[in-house]
């Protein structure tokens, strides 16, 4: 056990480092050192990690072996006692390119210097580098400008702090009465992240004190609650008020947006709108025959009802998917009967410490060691960026069924005898719980031993058949088994295709944002649709990420990407931009042809990244750094740009019915 340290560094003796450095992650605690120091020989060659290919489960310690690990904490403890010893000041950053590189491949290995540049903006330093280079008042000083943001959850908070940065006139509508989007509306139990909080955070807002490295839902909400705080943005935000139309007006080029909010409503102009209503908020319930006359309780994970009681009673989950990997766990010990029902079960990736607090020596080496956490966050993050992705991409000559090329093959033999051990003496749940799918073909689940532990429990029932009707005693399956129950619990996900659903949007030519889109959404880089100028999306179609990267790092690509083409409108003056249809047509080939190349994307596997038609709409098949890279600057060579007619802008902003509202 590691010694009670005090509370910083200037105070830690001697024997605490050493134990501290017991329970640190070397592989980002070398080159946060060498950061530090400015000593090259903290992340030397006989140290690096011996690459062994890329691996869903990450070796302890980076593969480290022995004697670098012991000769590592060795370093590290010398160069810790001298900072301490010598005042803890900082060395100067490194400028020389090689300097930068050899502390980054000290963690990624050899690679592109085209890489460079998106890791050190995910590395965080220097602090916020990627914030507007620009201001309003610098560019278009006395101009009327002013923007519309739907949503205050992850995606909407980092755009209005970039427009805040910016000095964008703004205001964000958010339907729920505070911050948080799906962190605010999940509440279920048990409800978590299964990505590394490091990563599922800003960059620009990091944390260096999170108790847990997948944290709990509630933790989650309180970072997004506290950045809308610290970064001075909730006096933008109407809360409670909902978004029901935007409408482009040709002729003043400018968004009018209704909304209503405590039973009124109102419109209000605006120069450009940004939706950053994302994906997962729309709640999926399948359409079972009799589901409305089930006699008992029933309700969406999403929409959890609390007032529900279900001490002692009997209680099914439909689904398998992550929300009722979480829920099954928390609720079997409490409930009477649990029937899980679930027709293809999900692929588990090992994650002994999904649950587990930070161990505490690592957990003070963040608060005290400058950057640190920084460079922890960046490993999470680079570990996840391409390493993963050879595991899901199809081989087109393959063709074994259940998997889609011999690594994804060999990955799932592997998966498969994780699963096979784990319900080992239940050879009923071994026969039902091993995927049918390739792995990557659904979303991959991180598993610590409690979803198993759970299913096998006295109490709780797995059914595999297939859900025939709902009477008001309960559910009917195929077999003709009727399933007594009290309540249902639909952990069947979302609409994730229905983009901005409830939302009437029209633009030019009175063009229908839904119609356009019917079953198939598609955006520019997730972002711009033709014939809706001056409309942008975050984590729209196409963005979601499976195998690399971090949905926040995209989020804040979108949003650098939207900044540079406001920048873009403000410089040219009164302005709309609208892209060209033949740039979305050549993208969208490009980015349907790479899905199909993915295990997500194979004819007979279905999961939540296709849309209806059977087109994958919701994630991103290409390398990271592609997206980072379209992401820098938007090109003028994709957009029409054209000047507003009639008002062109004079019209005072936020004018029109109820304007003083928002």
């Amino acid at each position: 056990m590691t010694p009670a340290i005090g509370p910083d560094l200037a105070h830690a003796t001697d024997e605490q480092l050493r134990a501290a450095l017991e329970e640190a992650e070397l592989p980002s605690l070398m080159p946060a050192l060498a950061y530090l120091t400015g000593d090259l020989a903290l992340v030397g060659r006989d140290l690096r990690p011996q690459a062994g290919g890329p691996s869903v489960v990450l070796a302890a310690q980076g593969g480290m072996s022995t004697a670098q690990q012991a000769l590592a904490r060795q370093r590290a403890l010398a160069a810790l006692i001298a900072f301490r010893d010598g005042g803890s000041v900082p060395a100067l950053p490194p400028t020389r390119l090689a300097d930068q590189r050899a502390l980054m491949t000290f963690m990624t290995g050899d690679v592109d210097d085209r890489y460079l540049p998106m890791l050190a903006f995910e590395l965080g330093l220097p602090a916020d580098a990627d914030a507007p280079d620009w201001t309003k008042a610098a560019i278009a000083p006395g101009r009327d400008f002013r923007v519309a943001v739907i949503g205050a959850g992850m995606s909407g908070v980092a755009v209005a702090h970039r427009l805040l940065q910016a000095g964008v006139d703004f205001v964000v509508f958010e339907r729920n009465a505070d911050v948080g989007g799906v962190w605010l509306e999940n509440t279920y139990p048990g409800v978590r992240l299964d990505t590394s909080n490091f990563c599922y955070s800003y960059s620009f807002l990091q944390r260096d004190d999170w108790p847990h490295q997948y944290s709990r839902g509630p933790e989650i909400r309180d970072y997004f609650q506290g950045a809308s705080k610290q970064l001075g943005l909730r006096e933008h935000i109407r809360f409670g008020t909902t978004v029901r139309a935007a409408r482009f007006d040709e002729r003043d080029g400018e968004w009018l947006v209704t909304a209503e909010a405590d039973g009124r409503s109102g419109t209000g102009r605006f120069n450009a709108v940004i939706s950053a209503t994302g994906q997962l908020n729309q709640p999926s319930i399948p359409d079972i025959p009799g589901g409305a006359d089930f006699g008992g309780a029933s309700f969406h994970s999403a929409r959890w009802d609390h007032a529900a009681d279900l001490r002692g009673k009997r209680v099914a989950v439909v689904g398998s998917g992550a929300s009722a990997y979480q829920v099954v766990p928390s609720i079997a010990a409490e409930v009477g009967e649990l029937r899980v029902f679930l027709r293809n079960p999900p692929w588990t990736v090992p994650t002994p410490n999904y649950h587990a607090s930070l161990n505490p020596g690592l957990a003070w080496l963040f608060r005290a060691v400058p950057y640190y956490h920084r460079w922890f966050r960046f490993y999470q993050f680079w570990t996840s960026v391409e390493g993963r992705r050879d595991f899901a991409a199809v081989d087109q000559d393959w063709h074994e069924p259940g998997s889609v090329s011999a690594k994804n093959q060999a990955l799932r033999e592997t998966l498969t005898r994780h699963l096979t051990a784990e319900y080992e003496g239940h050879p009923d749940l071994q026969r039902v719980m091993i995927p049918r799918h390739p792995p990557y073909g659904k979303r991959m689940l991180r598993d610590n031993g409690v979803w198993a532990a759970a299913l096998k429990q006295p109490n709780v029932t797995v059914v595999s058949d297939r859900i025939e009707r709902i009477r008001p005693a309960g559910i009917v399956t195929a077999d003709g088994t009727e399933h007594p129950l009290d309540v249902i619990v639909y952990c069947t996900g979302f609409r994730a295709w229905q983009f901005l659903g409830g939302i009437e949007v029209t633009g030019v030519g009175g063009a229908d944002l839904h119609q356009r889109w019917g079953q198939d959404p598609a955006a520019y880089l997730g972002i711009t649709v033709p014939g809706f100028p001056n409309f942008f999306c975050l984590y729209g179609p196409n963005t979601n990420l499976v195998v690399n990267g971090s949905t926040v790092m995209f989020t804040e690509c979108a949003v650098h990407y939207v900044l540079e083409c406001l920048k873009t409108l403000l410089r040219l003056g009164d302005q709309a931009m609208d892209l060209r249809p033949e740039v979305l047509d050549s993208y969208q080939a490009v980015i349907d042809k790479a899905n199909a190349l993915m295990a997500w994307g194979v004819e007979g596997v279905d999961n939540w990244y296709k849309s209806p038609t059977g087109r994958v709409s919701q994630n991103w098949p290409l390398a990271t750094v592609e997206y980072w890279e379209l992401t820098r600057a938007p090109d003028p060579g994709h957009y029409r740009f054209t000047a507003a007619g009639g008002a062109g802008g004079g019209r005072p902003a936020g004018g029109g019915q109820r304007a003083g509202a928002w």
